[in-house]
């Protein structure tokens, strides 16, 4: 454990309440979080997990962008369904990043258990850009992933970024509550052009 990691715990803990929140202030206080973790990682091998956090850190301004673009309700950006379409092809996508990743930690780098890095590094982008599109689904994702980060990292002994994935477990479940019950409001309202069209 060291300073540096607990700092880094403290930015994610923060970062993932905003994001669930629905508040955009989420991306710019997560490139601190990954920035940090992108040293962490590198000085325990985990090379998959230290290129997630360089690409988390280009994401962060792609999710920062959507959002600042995207349909707003209340301060809060409007939360959206993933297409069956874009689920399959996102999916897909994981296992071949997650299929080339792995065989390139594995074979040219001394890379510590380079397989579950690299599948976990690759469904992590799929899960941040579901996120950054503000699909709901990206919570599921999320879940299952940082339940499989926390195992990883508890064996790597960084045991308070094994805590914070546990966190992240309970935070994403929050989250995915959070959105669904957004969801659900906003397939009550009626769409801003019908509002008095049958005054």
């Amino acid at each position: 454990m060291s300073a540096l990691e607990i700092v880094a715990v403290l930015f994610n803990v923060v970062g993932v309440w905003l994001t669930a929140q629905r508040i955009r202030w989420c991306w710019p206080v997560s490139v601190v979080a990954v920035l940090l973790y992108a040293w962490i990682f590198y000085d325990v091998k985990l090379y998959s997990d230290l290129l997630l956090q360089l690409i988390f850190a280009v994401l962060q301004g792609y999710g920062w962008w959507r959002w600042s673009t995207g349909r707003v309700d209340a301060g809060k950006v409007r939360v959206e369904r993933l297409p069956l379409r874009t689920a399959v092809l996102s999916l897909l996508a994981g296992v071949v990043g997650a299929l080339t990743l792995g065989s390139v930690m594995h074979y040219l780098t001394d890379a510590s258990i380079p397989w579950a890095d690299a599948a976990l590094t690759s469904f992590s982008l799929v899960a941040s850009v579901w996120a950054a599109r503000k699909y709901v689904a990206s919570w599921w994702l999320w879940i299952v992933l940082d339940t499989l980060y926390v195992g990883m990292y508890w064996y790597k002994d960084l045991y308070p970024t094994a805590g914070l994935y546990a966190a992240f477990v309970l935070l994403a479940i929050y989250g995915l509550r959070a959105w669904q019950k957004d969801l659900r409001t906003q397939d009550q309202q009626p769409p801003a052009n019908t509002v008095g069209a049958a005054a």
